[in-house]
């Protein structure tokens, strides 16, 4: 027979169990642990991370120089990452697949390499040499001109590396490994400014935008031209083909400075007007002349005559060799000298 207790007896009940349910809803993530990592963790550690393939989510810079991650913060970030990208080049940047190639544990860090790591090593089977009467050659000779490509990740911890687990570490790792992405482009928009994500999701290019940005967006383009307007060179990219809408994507640098769309049925649109801020600092756009034409000269020389009102070129026209706009009157109200015929309706 089922017991039957008091409304208020089960309002006790009830009120005694609920202070426990709601100390472990509020238990916090756990934290990183004080013991050092044990010689089981690291093995399955490497086991776990090493020859693992992981979308990119900040550039790295080839060389001896790399990334250093430290209480989720990138370093070196900024100019001071771009300046590092400038003068070594790229190894891998936002949205790459790259490969876990070596996992260093040392005392107070990890060290992640990818894609081979800073430093060009040679196989085992290249360190093998003949010996014979003209001397030692290898059995099978390295390029010794070719540089490595990859870079690293620096992992740094306060006194030692705790004992996480691989999982734990990849949540450690997310400023810069992506493990759960399924393509390059999930990978990349988590990269982006909300604005650029929901521009590349709806395949539209934004002025402000860089270069992988309009690839992520648009593909690449068929048909690249390079011009220059005054001192500023530029670069095209044109997307489309008539019968089809044309778009116009012009690039000074690194930056969309322009967005010119030739509809099919001739309207045509140009956006100049800066749409999304990178951080990054300005540079001189190259605008196009039907756009934003170029200021007259603060002196332009002129052919009206003394006291006439100067005739506005713009409403110009020409007809048979002579001129159909109005004349112009002197102070005094009376035409202007001239031949006869100068002036309509003579």
């Amino acid at each position: 027979m089922t017991p039957r207790f008091p409304a208020a007896s089960t309002f006790l009940l009830v009120a005694l169990s609920l202070p426990t349910a709601l100390s472990f809803a509020d238990t916090p993530p756990r934290a990183v642990p004080s013991t050092p990592m044990t010689k089981e963790t690291r093995m399955t550690v490497i086991r776990a991370l090493n020859a693992e393939l992981v979308y990119i989510r900040t550039p790295f810079p080839m060389g001896e120089k790399g990334l250093r991650l430290r209480d989720g913060v990138v370093s070196p970030s900024g100019e001071a990452l771009q300046t590092l990208l400038a003068m070594f080049g790229p190894s891998v940047k936002p949205g790459d697949q790259a490969r876990i190639s070596n996992v260093l544990i040392r005392d107070k860090s990890i060290v992640f390499e990818i894609n081979g790591g800073p430093r060009k090593k040679t196989k085992w089977y290249q360190r093998i040499t003949v010996a014979g009467s003209g001397g030692e050659v290898p059995v099978a000779p390295t390029d010794q001109d070719a540089n490595a490509r990859g870079s690293y990740v620096e992992l740094q911890f306060d006194h030692r590396v705790p004992d996480l687990s691989a999982a734990e570490l990849k949540t450690l790792l997310r400023p810069v490994f992506d493990f759960d992405a399924k393509s390059a482009i999930e990978s990349y928009l988590e990269t982006v400014p909300p604005k650029v994500k929901e521009a590349i999701q709806k395949h539209q290019v934004l002025v402000g935008m860089n270069r992988e940005m309009v690839t992520y967006s648009k593909g690449r383009a068929e048909k690249k031209i390079r011009e220059k307007d005054g001192e500023v060179e530029y670069e095209e990219w044109i997307y489309g083909e008539p019968p089809k809408d044309v778009e116009f994507v012009r690039l000074v640098g690194d930056e969309v400075v322009q967005m010119k769309t030739m509809k099919v049925d001739g309207e045509r649109i140009v956006r100049t007007k800066k749409e999304v801020d990178l951080g990054e600092s300005p540079k001189p756009a190259a605008v196009d002349a039907e756009a934003a034409p170029s200021a007259a000269p603060a002196h332009r020389p002129t052919l009206k005559r003394p006291g006439e009102e100067e005739i506005d070129p713009d409403v110009n026209q020409s007809s048979g060799g002579q001129s159909t706009t109005r004349p112009r009157t002197t102070p005094s109200g009376q035409p202007p000298a001239g031949p006869p015929n100068f002036w309509p309706g003579t």
